[in-house]
């Protein structure tokens, strides 16, 4: 499906003049309205608005089409930041993940409610595919993230399109620091990347694997050095070494390790390249990483195979250290 003006497009809301100006269960005729002009209309899709306006995707959805929004509400939005645990202007100010997670709301045609194909995989204008299934009469999208939502509304004729509002955001396939971003036991990893400048290298082409420590990982790490949080980040050099160290050239998945004798030798990264690439072992059963650095426990893989458009992620309950002077 063809990317459209300003890096793809919108998502999010859309039944917007609904509740006003159709009945209850769905279906009316296009008055002439586009599409932002619809869900300007309800205050109920108020987030949606501000979203787009924010992503600067306003001028894309007021544009000929057509295209099929399907539109979530505030509470959808409300439930989303409480899952992803950050604030509205942490998602908001985040122009690139909102425009990834947009245009996941949105096809490049217009597809009323009885044309939708039950079962297949629907390219999204974001490029991930999302899909919709009958679930006790009821329409249902299943999205990347494998979590589902609700069509409770259907077929809001637009000038430019149709929307179908829903009752919970889609997640598309983002890249290793977005995913990283909206995962909240990932946080304190996130704000390290951003410290290290490694966000651009982990958002790139890649593929990357990544073993990526929990917030609670990092907390154990600070104890055991005995450091704040503020001068481990602060500590670029330090900080740099220790976080390409989890992370391996390649997607290797959970299956793809390549174990020999229950055991799988491989090697980090060396990104930048005045950081030296460094072997750990990987043990089959438990699941878990003995690093380089001598006498500390085992990191257990607690989570693996989170997909990601440039790799795959897997969560690890300690830091991993290199041998290094720490």
């Amino acid at each position: 499906m063809p990317h459209l003006s300003k890096r793809r497009f919108l998502q999010f809301s859309a039944a917007a003049g609904a509740a006003m100006l159709l009945s209850a269960c769905g279906g009316g005729d296009d008055d002439g309205a586009d599409i932002v002009e619809r869900l300007a209309l309800d205050p109920q899709f108020s987030l949606l608005v501000e979203a787009l306006e924010a992503a600067g995707l306003v001028s894309t959805l007021k544009s000929a089409g057509p295209f099929t929004v399907f539109a979530p509400t505030n509470d959808a939005f409300v439930a989303l930041l409480g899952e992803i645990g950050l604030s509205k202007d942490a998602v908001f100010s985040n122009t690139e993940l909102l425009t990834d997670i947009l245009t996941y709301h949105v096809l490049g045609a217009r597809v009323r409610a009885a044309e939708v194909p039950l079962g297949d995989d629907v390219e999204t204008v974001q490029g991930t595919t999302l899909q919709v299934n009958r679930t006790g009469g009821r329409l249902v999208i299943t999205d990347f993230q494998r979590r589902t939502s609700n069509i409770t509304f259907t077929d809001i004729h637009c000038r430019n399109g149709v929307i179908h509002r829903i009752d919970k955001v889609l997640l598309p396939e983002l890249d290793i620091v977005q995913t990283a971003q909206i995962t909240p036991d990932l946080s304190i990893l996130v704000e390290a990347v951003v410290a290290a400048n490694l966000a651009g290298v982990l958002k790139g082409a890649g593929p990357f694997t990544v073993f990526a420590p929990t917030n609670a990982a990092f907390a154990s790490l600070l104890a055991e050095l005995g450091v704040s949080k503020a001068a481990l980040l602060a500590d670029t050099d330090l900080l740099t070494q220790v976080l390409t160290y989890h992370v391996l050239a390649g997607e290797v998945r959970a299956a793809d390790i390549p174990f020999s004798g229950g055991v799988a030798n491989v090697t980090s990264i060396s990104i930048p390249p005045t950081v030296a690439a460094r072997p750990f072992t990987i043990i089959q059963s438990p699941l878990s990483i003995d690093d380089e650095a001598a006498a500390r426990p085992n990191a257990n893989i607690v989570a693996t195979d989170v997909l990601c458009r440039n790799g795959v992620v897997h969560v690890i309950d300690r830091v991993i250290l290199p041998a290094l002077p720490v």
